[in-house]
């Protein structure tokens, strides 16, 4: 739109260069699980936020690539004799919590999505299209073909377990080849607000009127005289 100012900048989101409470709004759509030391850069985010400001971030989750993690594992052990990571790792939902503190009123919420692809190849291809490549420390910088052929063979054969798992009496395929393989994306979306008077916050203990119990006894009286 006119009138609307954009600026272009880079930087590391570990070391944002904002003065204090500078923004109302500060988003992430799926970079944060690139991010080196994430806690350090929650609280950059949570440090430009103006009083009463909002972060709203989505990310990829620890459960992502679940089947692809599983069969590189595998693949790797039998042809190499050992394993080193090939995907990156991500955050598990149980510490988005943790990265979180500071905020007021956090609200996290999980989706998962699986795709669909012909086989294991055309996954990492697309991965690599998408800039999602392993980069962990410590990886494997040459993996062999036949340990990627092993993978993908691992790949088929789980899926095709799956398959079979959930539906015992479905007629199977005539190759592994015809079944696609699953591929999880976990997203974990994180709403948190930078604290301000206003926002709503929770009585102090033992300031209510009413026990439960009473509550629990008006609520029978109740359903006998509807009764």
């Amino acid at each position: 739109d006119e009138g609307v100012v954009v600026h272009s900048l880079m930087f590391d989101e570990e070391f944002l260069p904002f003065p204090d409470a500078t923004f109302d709004l500060v988003t992430s759509s799926l970079s944060l699980h690139w991010v080196n030391d994430l806690p350090r850069a929650m609280k950059e985010i949570r440090r430009v936020l103006k009083p009463d400001g909002v972060f709203i971030g989505a990310m990829l989750g620890g459960s992502t690539l679940t089947e692809l993690r599983t069969a590189l594992v595998l693949g790797e052990r039998e042809r190499e004799g050992g394993v080193s990571p090939h995907v990156s790792p991500a955050v598990n939902v149980s510490d988005v919590g943790g990265l979180l503190h500071g905020f007021s009123l956090p609200t996290v919420d999980v989706d998962t999505i699986t795709m669909e692809y012909s086989d294991a190849f055309m996954l990492m291809d697309e991965l690599k299209g998408m800039g999602e490549s392993n980069a962990a420390m410590g990886a494997r910088r040459l993996v062999s073909r036949d340990t990627f052929l092993a993978a993908a063979a691992v790949y088929h054969h789980q899926t095709h377990l799956d398959a079979t798992a959930s539906s015992p009496t479905a007629a199977p395929p005539s190759s592994l080849a015809e079944l696609p393989v699953p591929a999880t994306f976990q997203v974990i979306y994180m709403i948190g607000w930078a604290p301000h008077e206003s926002q709503q916050t929770p009585d102090k203990r033992g300031s209510a009127s009413k026990s439960l119990t009473e509550l629990s006894i008006s609520s029978h009286s109740a359903a006998e005289k509807s009764a």
